[in-house]
C-alpha cells in the first residue's frame, strides 16, 4: 500500500509540475513573441497581445498608457518599420493558485543598455492576454549620485 501511495504521490507531482513548467513555457513564448512583434514593427501581434484594458508604463515619469494611447504613441515607430528591440536576459514566472493569473519579472538588454520590467496577464476563454506592463531603467548602485545630478536634484545629506 506504502508503494502504491508513493507511486500515485509522485505521478500527480509530475502531472502538477509538468503542467506549471508548460504554462511558463506559453508565458514565456508569448512575452518573447511580443518582443519580437516589436522590433519587426509588426503591430498586429504586439498590441494583439494586450488586452483591450492593459496598462503601459515606460521609463519617462510621463508614460502611463491605457492600451488605445499606447497605439497612438507608438504608431509612428511601427510604421517606419522598426519600434524598438528588446531581449530578454532572464525571467521568473509565477502563477495564481487558480492558473488564470501570471505575472513576470525580466531583465532585458534594450537601447537604453539593461531593463527591467514586469508585467500581468490574465487568462480568458483559454487565451494569456497582457495586462498591465511597467518598464524601468536600471542605474548601477555606484551610478547613483551622479544620475540623480543629471536630473537636478539634490540628493539627502544622509545618503552622502
Amino acid at each position: 500500500m506504502r508503494i502504491l501511495f508513493a507511486v500515485y504521490s509522485l505521478v500527480l507531482l509530475s502531472t502538477i509540475s509538468f503542467a506549471q513548467n508548460k504554462d511558463e513555457t506559453v508565458i514565456n513564448f508569448l512575452v518573447n513573441n511580443w518582443h519580437k512583434a516589436a522590433a519587426q514593427a509588426n503591430a498586429h501581434d504586439f498590441f494583439g497581445f494586450m488586452a483591450d484594458d492593459c496598462i503601459y508604463i515606460g521609463t519617462d515619469e510621463t508614460e502611463r498608457w491605457t492600451k488605445n494611447e499606447f497605439v497612438k504613441f507608438a504608431k509612428p515607430y511601427f510604421d517606419r518599420g522598426k519600434a524598438w528591440d528588446f531581449e530578454p536576459i532572464e525571467r521568473q514566472v509565477y502563477f495564481s493558485k487558480n492558473k488564470k493569473t501570471a505575472w513576470f519579472n525580466e531583465t532585458l538588454n534594450t537601447w537604453m543598455g539593461v531593463c527591467r520590467s514586469s508585467g500581468v496577464l490574465v487568462k480568458k476563454k483559454g487565451k494569456w492576454k497582457l495586462k498591465h506592463y511597467h518598464l524601468s531603467v536600471t542605474v548601477p548602485n555606484d551610478k547613483i549620485k551622479e544620475f540623480i545630478r543629471l536630473l537636478g536634484v539634490e540628493p539627502p545629506q544622509h545618503n552622502e
